[in-house]
């Protein structure tokens, strides 16, 4: 019987968009890097694994901090987007399908290769030198390999999510937060976007959230969007960022949130948090009652206010509890608060 190898594999990104660097190192200390002009840290993460795949013959196991990566495989995404024709929960393009579709193909072909979660900067050593050699490799932007892991790296996680040389870290920010832009997208929900499926004005919505995501992505380099991840606006934002390759922080109020959702939200919240480049867990404890699960959304709101720079708001005009999530934001941020209308139709 052939011995597994096991291979740690990571991507950066300076910028995201911006130029990229994918890297893989194995247990016998062979590593490989490369690089891509214009790229995601989502891209490179897709691009080291299956490198690694492609560049050992015997059975292997991916070690990879991108649940991204690993879920896609773990829990059978791949299977999904093959039977919708490429399509995610929400009937909309996978993204990244130019890379998943030879990697998937790949994996499946093999049957020899599977895939396994090791927490980022947790003290894996490889993971460490996976990271550092595919920082490397996004800022010197070339392709490289050898038998010996090289001694001239440098600072793991030097360019990478957070992109710390791109902004100062914020003084009074929360430390589990990046370093950079962030923008947190919040509103309405789905009674006020036409239910709970796709429909034309929560489609119209997410087209308008993309577009100015896109716009805020080419003013700041370093931008990150936050997002709750709950049912409406605060979903919509966050697909709006992974399609466009903008880091998305995830910001959960307590454990299990999602667990009183239908179960097509319930896949679909599974995938953003996957997606998520950062997680940030604010209470440990799930509320026992309707009014402490309430009691937290607003401890989370003052939470988000206090942390974020900037932030997009979806509202009617007429909701109370947007309303009200507008005016903490407001006081907070003054003009730094883009309103957004729900449109009446998906025009």
């Amino acid at each position: 019987m052939a011995t597994r190898r096991r291979v740690w594999t990571d991507g950066a990104c300076k910028g995201n968009p911006g130029p990229g660097g994918w890297a893989w190192v194995a247990d016998d200390r062979r590593w490989a890097s490369g690089a891509e002009a214009q790229s995601t840290n989502q891209r490179m993460e897709i691009m080291a694994a299956h490198r690694a795949v492609q560049a050992h013959d015997e059975p292997l196991t991916v070690v990879s901090d991108s649940t991204y990566v690993v879920n896609c495989f773990r829990d059978g995404w791949w299977r999904g987007w093959l039977a919708k024709d490429w399509k995610n929960s929400q009937k909309k393009p996978v993204a990244n399908r130019d890379l998943w579709e030879p990697f998937i193909e790949l994996v499946r072909e093999r049957g020899d290769v599977d895939f396994e979660w090791v927490k980022g900067h947790g003290g894996d050593e490889m993971n460490d030198i996976a990271d550092r050699l595919a920082v490397a490799a996004a800022e010197t932007q070339t392709e490289r390999e050898g038998d010996e892991v090289p001694d001239d790296l440098g600072d793991a996680d030097a360019v990478g999510p957070a992109t710390a040389a791109s902004a100062p870290a914020v003084p009074d920010r929360d430390r589990r937060l990046p370093a950079g832009r962030l923008l947190g997208v919040f509103g309405a929900r789905p009674p006020e976007l036409g239910g709970y499926d796709a429909n034309p004005v929560s489609d119209a919505v997410g087209r308008r959230l993309q577009e100015i995501l896109a716009a805020k992505a080419r003013m700041h380099p370093d931008l990150h969007v936050v997002s709750g991840l709950r049912l409406g606006a605060e979903m919509l934002g966050a697909e709006a960022a992974v399609a466009e390759g903008i880091p998305l922080v995830a910001v959960l109020p307590f454990p299990d949130a999602d667990k009183p959702w239908p179960e097509r939200s319930r896949r679909r919240f599974a995938e953003l948090r996957s997606a998520a480049a950062t997680e940030v867990l604010l209470e440990r404890k799930v509320p026992e009652t309707t009014a402490k699960v309430a009691g937290s959304l607003r401890r989370r709101d003052g939470w988000l206010a206090k942390n974020l720079d900037e932030a997009i708001v979806v509202w009617d005009g007429q909701e109370p509890f947007v309303g009200r999530l507008l005016a903490t934001l407001r006081d907070r941020l003054g003009d730094d608060v883009w309103e957004e209308p729900v449109p009446a139709s998906g025009r």
